[in-house]
């Protein structure tokens, strides 16, 4: 279902709901849903959760990273492959849910493997839930209980995107265009060329922002330039003639800020340091610890009151930790 037509992104939930205006939009959105945890934290009044356990937004930042780069770690080894699509589409239901919760409420290890879960299915890549376990490379027991804790935040990843699951990605425009460049630019005698490039822009613009600010197709032709610039070819006349943009100065101006924007995004990215993600983590552990008894931190949005659906969680800190995912 990700796969819907580029054209019909204009009138899509991604566009009207999940597209902003700048980085400080999605700044001011993750700084509300850390301090909006803090508070709740705060208000249970228990012994040991006090200010200094939580961590700050940059820190949450760190750890975001650091997970979001597992998460792609585990769709790129996992069998049968995973298409580029479902994989584009895991990533953005991740960044989605982390826009409005806090990593301290909901716990990114169970969180990224959900939404790998929830987009093969979106996505129609047709693998059973036993498949999906088996590439944690864990015994049977502990992947059942992975597979629990999976399915009981389903409902709750499902919620937090607000039902909104069809996800544009760019691959299909970047096809697009490569296509237009065989058939309407003879500049270029093997636009084929530029594939492995613009696939890896587009593998790295994944890791940024860039799916929340703009559109698959600018993200898309970003993609296909920068790969030209770095074979030393000028594709300006591609924009100027083919697109017949030569006379429309205001959209020419508007389509290079963007495209500065994005490639700025992916020039700026780091990984974090790996000295930093272990404090972070062992604070991330904590905070799990001393929140984890109080049943209203773990209550689904939109269920406060159903009994069946707070469950205590399935699987214990202890049981199921990183360490599983490292012989990923």
């Amino acid at each position: 279902m990700s796969t819907a037509s580029p054209a019909m992104y204009h009138n899509s939930s991604q566009k009207k709901y999940w597209t902003f205006e700048n980085e400080a939009a999605l700044e001011k959105l993750r700084q509300e849903a850390n301090q909006k945890f803090r508070s709740k934290a705060l208000s249970i009044r228990k012994p040991g959760i006090n200010d200094s356990i939580f961590l700050d937004p940059r820190e949450e930042k760190v750890l975001f990273k650091h997970y979001e780069k597992r998460l792609l770690d585990f769709c790129s080894i996992f069998k049968p492959a995973m298409p580029k699509s479902v994989v584009g589409t895991a990533c953005m239901y991740f960044r989605r849910f982390y826009l409005n919760n806090s990593l301290m409420e909901y716990h990114p290890r169970t969180i990224m493997l959900t939404c790998a879960y929830l987009s093969c299915k979106v996505d129609e890549f047709n693998v059973s839930s036993t498949q999906f376990v088996g590439n944690l490379q864990e015994n049977p027991a502990a992947q059942e209980r992975v597979l629990e804790q999976i399915l009981e935040y389903e409902l709750l990843l499902i919620q937090q995107l607000n039902f909104h699951l069809v996800v544009h990605n760019p691959y299909r425009p970047m096809e697009g265009f490569l296509i237009d460049l065989k058939t309407r630019y003879p500049l270029l005698e093997n636009p084929e060329v530029l594939r492995k490039n613009a696939e890896d822009f587009l593998n790295r613009a994944a890791m940024t922002d860039a799916g929340l600010l703009f559109s698959p197709s600018q993200i898309a032709l970003t993609a296909v330039l920068n790969s030209a610039a770095r074979a030393g070819l000028n594709m300006e006349t591609y924009l100027t003639e083919c697109m017949g943009l030569k006379d429309n100065k205001e959209t020419l101006s508007k389509m290079y800020d963007a495209m500065r924007r994005i490639t700025i995004l992916i020039k700026e990215y780091e990984l974090p340091r790996t000295d930093e993600v272990n404090i972070y983590k062992q604070k991330l552990e904590r905070i799990h610890a001393e929140c984890a008894p109080n049943t209203n931190l773990k209550r689904k949005h939109g269920y406060e009151d159903d009994d069946h659906v707070v469950k205590k969680p399935l699987v214990t800190e202890e049981e199921w930790t990183d360490d599983d995912l490292d012989a990923l």
